[in-house]
Order: C-alpha cells, then sequence, then structure tokens
C-alpha cells in the first residue's frame, strides 16, 4: 500500500488500527490477513442495523460505473448521502464500505455508494466525470425510493472528500450532466486534500497532468460564495493528510464569505474519521453525530466549530 506524508492515504487504512483489538497477541498472522479479518468485522457488524442494500446498479456508461443503495426501513422524503470512499484515487472498492451505508440508513437517510474510475486505467478528471454521473442519475431515481431529489448531500474520506469538495466548488462536472451545484444541498470532507501542490508522489504527475492542468485539481482554486455549505473535519494528528488542507480551505471560503463549518478533533488520525461510522468506533468520535445534525439542520452545525 503506498503512502505518503501529505495526503495520501486508502480509504480502508483504518483498519491497521483494529489489528490490536481483532488480532490479538497472535503470532505469525499477516498483517494484510488481519486487516481483511478486521474489516469483516466492520462490516458484520453493520449487518445488525436494518435496512435494504440493493447492489451493483449501473448508474454510467464506464466500466466503474456501479454503485450500492442503502434504503432505510422507513422512508418518506429521506435526504440522501452519496458517499465517495478514499484510497488515494487508485483503489478502493464500495463494497467495502456497508458500514458506511448501514449507519446512514439506520439514521434514516439513504446512502449511496458509488464506485468510480480509478487509476491508471483512468485520469483526472474522468473520476470527477463518474462521480457527477452518480450524482445525477441518484437525482433522477430518487422518488422511486422515496427519496427527496431536494436533499441531496455528499460525503467523502480522503481522496473522496476531494471528489466531493471539487463537485462542490467547481461547477464543471454537475453542467456536463446537465446539473447545477445547487443540486446540492451540502458537502462533508473528512480528511481531505484540498490543496496538496506541489505532488509528493511520482504518480500522480500522470494522474494529474500535463502539468498545466495540476491546478485544476486542487479545490482551493475554485472556492466562491455561492458553493454549497460545506462541513469540513481532519484529526490534528492526521500524518497522511496535512490538516493544512482543511485549515487552508476553510480560510479560503471564509475570506469570500462562502458557509463553511469546520470540526478538528485533536487526538484522530486519519483514518479515525471514517472508522467513527462503524457500530464499534461511533462512540470515539462525534463525526457521524455531527454528520446527521449538519443533514439536520439543512447545511449547519450547530456544535462548536473546533475541538
Amino acid at each position: 500500500m503506498k503512502q505518503s506524508s501529505k495526503y495520501k492515504i486508502s480509504g480502508l487504512v483504518y483498519v491497521r488500527r483494529w489489528l490490536g483489538l481483532v488480532c490479538g497477541t497472535l503470532a505469525g498472522v499477516a498483517l494484510a490477513g488481519c486487516a481483511r479479518l478486521a474489516l469483516v468485522t466492520v462490516n458484520v457488524a453493520a449487518d445488525f442495523s436494518d435496512y435494504t442494500r440493493q447492489t451493483n446498479l449501473v448508474y454510467g456508461t464506464s466500466a466503474a460505473a456501479k454503485l450500492d443503495l442503502y434504503l432505510p426501513v422507513h422512508r418518506k422524503h429521506n435526504p440522501i448521502v452519496i458517499f465517495f470512499y478514499g484510497s488515494a484515487w487508485n483503489g478502493g472498492d464500495k463494497a467495502s464500505y456497508k458500514f458506511v451505508g448501514a449507519a446512514l440508513a439506520d439514521a434514516g437517510i439513504i446512502a449511496v455508494v458509488p464506485n468510480y474510475s480509478l487509476y491508471p486505467q483512468a485520469k483526472f478528471p474522468t473520476f470527477m466525470q463518474d462521480a457527477a454521473k452518480a450524482i445525477a442519475w441518484t437525482r433522477s431515481h430518487a422518488r422511486e425510493w422515496d427519496g427527496d431529489p431536494n436533499q441531496i448531500y455528499l460525503v467523502g474520506h480522503s481522496a473522496g472528500a476531494h471528489i466531493a469538495v471539487m463537485l462542490a466548488l467547481d461547477q464543471e462536472y454537475l453542467q456536463q450532466v446537465g446539473g447545477t451545484t445547487n443540486w446540492l444541498r451540502g458537502v462533508v470532507g473528512l480528511a481531505g486534500p484540498y490543496d496538496f501542490l506541489p505532488f509528493t508522489e511520482e504518480y500522480l504527475n500522470d494522474l494529474f497532468g500535463p502539468p498545466e492542468n495540476f491546478s485544476r485539481s486542487q479545490p482551493i482554486n475554485y472556492v466562491r460564495k455561492d458553493a454549497p455549505p460545506l462541513l469540513l473535519m481532519h484529526g490534528l494528528k492526521d500524518q497522511r493528510v496535512s490538516p493544512r488542507n482543511t485549515i487552508s480551505l476553510a480560510a479560503a471560503m471564509q475570506a469570500v464569505g462562502g458557509r463553511v463549518n469546520t470540526r478538528y478533533f485533536e487526538r484522530a488520525g486519519h483514518a479515525d474519521l471514517v472508522a467513527a461510522f462503524s457500530i464499534p468506533q461511533r462512540n470515539k468520535l462525534p463525526v457521524f453525530k455531527d454528520i446527521k445534525s449538519f443533514i439536520d439542520s439543512d447545511g449547519v452545525l450547530k456544535v462548536p466549530s473546533h475541538n
């Protein structure tokens, strides 16, 4: 698994924190195998929630354009969250985030978890275009599940936060699918890279290149007053995506009069923010509670902005 000191992280790396719990002191257990076991443990716990799951629904024409849908038991004009997982734009799979979809559905929120095109098979902005198509598809089908197409929120972790926030700020991608950023009621970024030039790993030069396009990859270059409300969360002990990304973007949004809430967790690392969706980890950080509050209050976080 590749890593970078500045921003890069697999959305699944949080399972390393589970190794002591799941593997205990068993000698000779390989890290990868133990990590898989920890991930299975988290997703098995999700089965205790009450929801309906539909898998591999096709939302676009690319090979990756499939999504999983999580429906609450009680539905009547429910809000919708589209969750974009992280993994440095070159890995990950929607099936690994069952615990996220289950948490949202259990809270009465319709959850959509799409796959999207990954490097090296695809480069920027292909995954952005996939993500925009997932939003358009969700909006067009929302009423079929008693969802409210006017209450679509994006939530993303790490590279997924980059995708979610970029969709809120750069109007190009939703315009390409006949939409507007007004489709988005609010956007939550968890430990996201928003201002990460210069790149710290060689493959990123290819992923986001050629060099004249590098600036297009940075959400901070698209701040605007009329963007959807943002809730940006970051752990101050994050050693993979520097908290500077969130601090810089929040300051830039505030400077133009944009709507932005921030939440910093003094003792949290990068993976902790997505792990907080899981049943065993949910009470350790108020990430899930804050997201629910943000949605319930229509894009306003009614808690202190710093922790």
